[in-house]
């Protein structure tokens, strides 16, 4: 009987090159008490945050995410002819299919790799991550690209207050590769379908689908105001992300904190070990909280981009990166614990030696 050849897996992987997008326009706190009843005080009491990055209108998630891309290339000494796979990770390309990272492989020259997107919102990330060590380690890819890109502004309503006042746009990427030494440790990743609404959109899609009806088109929904019986306008039609903040808080601060610490000992480390913290950047109190439960040693450089980037779900950990090996370049080839936890509630979560 004929055996079935195999490839070649490879020992180790790592990240070999990081790129990150930050949209010009800034909004303020104080922009954003134009909308909400609030203040700066509050906001960054509550949250930590100061300012946010926003894209304008003509920035699409394409080119944020083809501008991360080239620069991680670049870091990496690649080019896109070089790439196997590319794994995008996102919940706001205005597209349900095809791909996003279709789209961009033809644009970075690096058809035919495998190329898709993933849905695992702020944890969709480490999502990648974990995918990506797994081809490489394989056999199955020799580099793979690994993005994580949203324009929340796009899929956000700045007049409610559970989680817009929160959202900002980025994107960062990293080519994971062969490594000679471990550069990624195990991934602990999951899911916790019971707290699905925790943070949802308003409606789906098929709510404000037309269809035929007595001969004229109406809407696959009632959409109308309750009160007047007329028409809502276009933008609350237009789902939008809702928050249950206190049900993500907890979550966050104890159980979160207990994945990084899973992901931490599957590494074989110890916190005195780590050179930095990157979680998911949503809450500053939650940042804390959850080096506090880890007992994460003075010595541990914490990343806190949310003060000047807000949260971006799926590129806050790239861009949270990108700006710590910005400002602290000495932490390159240290470990580094990386957790990203969002709607879902799904979470991931890995040691990795920063590029």
């Amino acid at each position: 009987m004929a055996t079935i050849k195999q490839n070649t897996p490879n020992a180790h992987t790592r990240i070999l090159g990081i790129g990150a997008y930050r949209p010009s326009e800034i909004v303020t706190n104080d922009d954003v008490c134009q909308w909400i009843e609030s203040s700066d005080e509050w906001i960054v009491k509550r949250t930590g945050i100061h300012t946010r990055h926003r894209a304008p209108a003509d920035v699409t998630v394409l080119e944020m995410a083809e501008h991360s891309a080239r620069e991680a290339l670049e870091s990496a000494g690649l080019t896109g002819e070089q790439l196997d796979t590319i794994i995008v990770s996102t919940v706001s390309f205005p597209y349900l299919t095809p791909s996003l990272a279709a789209q961009l492989a033809d644009r970075l020259g690096a058809t035919p790799a495998a190329a898709y997107d993933i849905s695992a919102a702020c944890a969709g990330y480490c999502y990648g991550i974990a995918q990506a060590d797994a081809l490489v380690r394989s056999g199955d890819s020799t580099n793979v690209l690994v993005i994580g890109v949203e324009k929340l502004s796009d899929v956000i309503d700045n007049t409610e207050r559970s989680i817009s006042f929160l959202l900002g746009d980025g994107a960062g990427a990293v080519v994971i590769g062969p490594s000679d030494v471990p550069g990624i440790g195990p991934s602990v990743w999951g899911s916790d379908g019971s707290k699905w609404d925790a943070i949802r959109m308003t409606h789906p899609l098929t709510d404000i689908r037309t269809v035929e009806k007595g001969g004229e088109r109406t809407f696959a929904k009632d959409l109308a105001d309750p009160e007047t019986g007329e028409m809502r306008p276009d933008a609350t039609m237009w789902p939008t992300l809702r928050q249950d903040g206190p049900t993500v808080f907890r979550w966050a601060s104890w159980e979160g904190a207990r994945v990084a610490k899973k992901a931490l000992e599957a590494s074989g480390l110890e916190p005195e070990d780590l050179a930095a913290f990157v979680p998911h950047q949503a809450n500053m109190r939650i940042i804390d909280q959850m080096a506090k439960v880890l007992k994460l040693p003075d010595s541990v450089i914490i990343a806190r981009d949310i003060a000047e980037a807000g949260n971006t779900s799926a590129a806050s950990i790239p861009l949270a990166t990108h700006r710590l090996l910005a400002e602290h370049p000495e932490l390159s080839g240290k470990p580094s614990l990386q957790i990203g936890f969002g709607a879902g509630l799904v979470y991931g979560a890995q040691v990795v030696l920063l590029p």
